[in-house]
């Protein structure tokens, strides 16, 4: 049987209540699935690549599948760039280019003084408070590209009243890959009123 791994958001954590649900989900069918938690051991030194490394050793080179939440959908689409083990994706209203939506969703004026001090107070939301994020962060982010070119079969389910991550992101990744199918669904970027409906879209996609 091929793992599943679910890549949590930003400042998020593996007690998300869409990764609780459908690991709930998962385990009723007898599939386990696995969280990692991409916060590292300090939140403030995160990157990206020390991310992608905790997916490396959490897949510890085995086929998986792969479902991303936000940056996880980013993040997943990036590994499986460059892993082909990578069986398939289901992505939640990905973060592609999630340097290029942060620094816009910032601001100019809040964005150089986060390269001039060196951090940021971000709301953790698995803390339940603001933790710092060093300037690392975005700077190893910038280095990752925003459409990773991925060649497994995808399935990508966005709200179209996202205001987080829009909607136009994922049709413009979806248009030219011919592994990628969008679902476009009524709901805002948490999807948390669309938990039944993509456990059982990812179910269906991940067992075909």
């Amino acid at each position: 049987m091929i793992r599943t791994l679910y890549l949590h958001g930003f400042a998020s954590s593996p007690q998300s209540s869409k990764a609780q649900y459908l690991a709930a989900r998962f385990a009723e069918q007898g599939r386990p699935l696995d969280i990692p938690d991409l916060n590292g051991p300090d939140f403030r030194q995160l990157t990206i690549t020390a991310q992608l490394r905790i997916v490396e050793q959490c897949a510890a080179g085995e086929p998986v599948h792969l479902i991303g939440s936000s940056l996880g959908g980013w993040l997943a689409a990036l590994y499986a760039a460059r892993h082909a083990e990578v069986q398939r994706l289901v992505l939640l209203a990905p973060a592609f280019g999630f340097p290029r939506l942060y620094a816009e969703w910032l601001g100019a004026e809040r964005m150089e003084a986060w390269r001039r001090s060196g951090v940021l107070r971000v709301m953790h939301y698995a803390m339940g408070e603001e933790a710092e994020l060093g300037w690392q962060f975005m700077e190893d982010a910038q280095r990752y590209e925003d459409e990773p070119a991925i060649l497994q079969p995808c399935l990508i389910i966005h709200g179209t009243r996202d205001t987080v991550v829009p909607v136009q992101v994922s049709r413009q990744f979806a248009r030219t890959r011919t592994c990628c199918e969008l679902r476009e669904v009524d709901s805002d970027h948490e999807l948390r009123d669309q938990v039944e409906e993509i456990w059982l879209a990812a179910r269906d996609f991940l067992s075909s």
